[in-house]
């Protein structure tokens, strides 16, 4: 018997039987349904994480702070210090230490960082007269630069950020962060009028958005932090450099790469640029934010092929139990085509042609079942993209695990029933109901 006789065949025993046919498919249904679901919506959670933390600007990155050197530089600055004549003190970072790292490398964003904060009777706005509700607080000035905003996705809702002049001239504006404009300027733009804080008067050139990272996925990252940030009033890089110190001084250079190739690249860049201007005196240190991430990532992905386990384990459960449906609908099928076997076999089919027979209708039955489950998988992912608003992927490896697995347990189910079949004796089998 041809191939295309046996699934014709099947085919045809199937829809002839729709009721239990139906039922014989909901299990494998259920099972390849629910692998399908379970790998989109892992890995649809991987890239959403991973979406957080590049919008967070924590992958691929680097902070550079002020140190007096660890114990084994210690050591060879001894060791070595009778032969080179090297300045070995640490002093703190400069505005044109930034300049340098960033003409130097190239990096996604980089910017520099120093804050102050300051504590006023009364902040004063434009017409000289105190801001209500602003008596006695604590203000938090933000030096840094405009790679700032975007490395952590802060956009504006009034006015502009600082431009080049504003940068290199230390002029003082102010871009206010959400919540420290929503606290003194509710519902107001104050673009372009003038706000004295402590000693500093500084004219407001923008305002911050709210949090959209964590309102646009939903959850929750790194909220208090970025609370603080966007209680804040930020002023140029320069202008902190100059007015928040002596000497120029800032207090750390953020930097991020392009990308992963791009990453060793630029650290080592930095790392020869900033002991060239420190006169090769190792008083600073390197966060590796980068490497913390990848350390979180990897944990992820434990955590991920984890929860992949655990849900295979329960999906497969659902597929073995589909197939012990299958294995008993095969067996009454026997039963049922007790006469057809007779048939076939006096007509010259040999044991390898019924044995494939029922192994066919096996496999077709549960493959049917399969496209089934992915059909429903895929209309709910679909769903579930459009109203959540973020891309869970359709899994390529998920819906050949499904696949694979509906026709493993296809043959598995109808081998015993396929094989019981091929060796009924062919009298014995057209006399059966008689």
């Amino acid at each position: 018997m041809h191939l295309s006789d046996s699934v014709r065949s099947s085919l045809h025993s199937i829809f002839s039987h729709k009721m239990r046919s139906a039922l014989t498919l909901i299990g494998i249904t259920i099972g390849v349904f629910a692998v399908v679901t379970m790998f989109s919506t892992m890995q649809g959670a991987k890239l959403m994480i991973q979406d957080m933390m590049g919008d967070l600007g924590w992958n691929n990155s680097i902070i550079i702070i002020p140190s007096s050197g660890d114990d084994h530089v210690r050591t060879r600055r001894r060791r070595w210090q009778r032969f080179m004549r090297v300045n070995w003190r640490a002093r703190p970072f400069s505005y044109s230490d930034f300049e340098a790292v960033r003409a130097a490398c190239d990096s996604k964003t980089i910017y520099g960082w120093t804050e102050s904060w300051f504590n006023t009777n009364a902040l004063i706005g434009d017409d000289g007269a105190p801001l209500a509700n602003s008596e006695y607080d604590w203000v938090r000035f933000i030096a840094t630069n405009n790679d700032f905003f975007a490395n952590k996705t802060y956009p504006l809702r009034y006015g502009r950020y600082f431009n080049d002049f504003e940068e290199k001239n230390a002029v003082k504006v102010l871009v206010l962060g959400a919540l420290f404009a929503e606290k003194y300027f509710p519902g107001d733009d104050p673009s372009g009028e003038m706000l004295t804080i402590g000693p500093h008067r500084c004219r407001i050139i923008g305002v911050l958005d709210s949090d959209q990272l964590n309102k646009r996925n939903g959850m929750n990252m790194n909220p208090w932090e970025r609370r603080r940030e966007l209680e804040a009033v930020y002023v140029p890089l320069s202008t902190g450099a100059r007015y928040f110190g002596s000497n120029n001084e800032i207090q750390s250079i953020f930097l991020q790469s392009h990308g992963d190739d791009d990453f060793a690249l630029m650290k080592n860049t930095a790392w020869q640029t900033m002991l060239r201007e420190h006169k090769m005196s190792h008083d600073f240190r390197f966060e590796d934010v980068g490497a913390m991430m990848l350390t979180i990532s990897d944990e992820i992905d434990k955590q991920m092929n984890t929860w992949n386990m655990t849900l295979s384990a329960i999906a497969s459960i659902s597929l073995l139990v589909g197939g012990i449906g299958l294995f008993s609908t095969l067996l009454i099928s026997i039963n049922e085509k007790m006469t057809e076997i007779g048939v076939r076999k006096s007509v010259g089919a040999t044991e390898r042609d019924i044995f494939f027979y029922f192994l066919i209708e096996s496999v077709t039955l549960a493959m049917m079942s399969a496209v089934v489950g992915v059909t429903l998988s895929v209309a709910i992912i679909t769903i579930t993209t459009k109203v959540a608003g973020f891309t869970f992927p359709l899994p390529v490896e998920g819906i050949l695990l499904g696949l694979g697995f509906a026709a493993f347990i296809g043959v598995l189910s109808g081998f015993y029933p396929a094989w019981k079949a091929s060796k009924v004796d062919p009298i014995q089998a057209i006399f059966y109901f008689e």
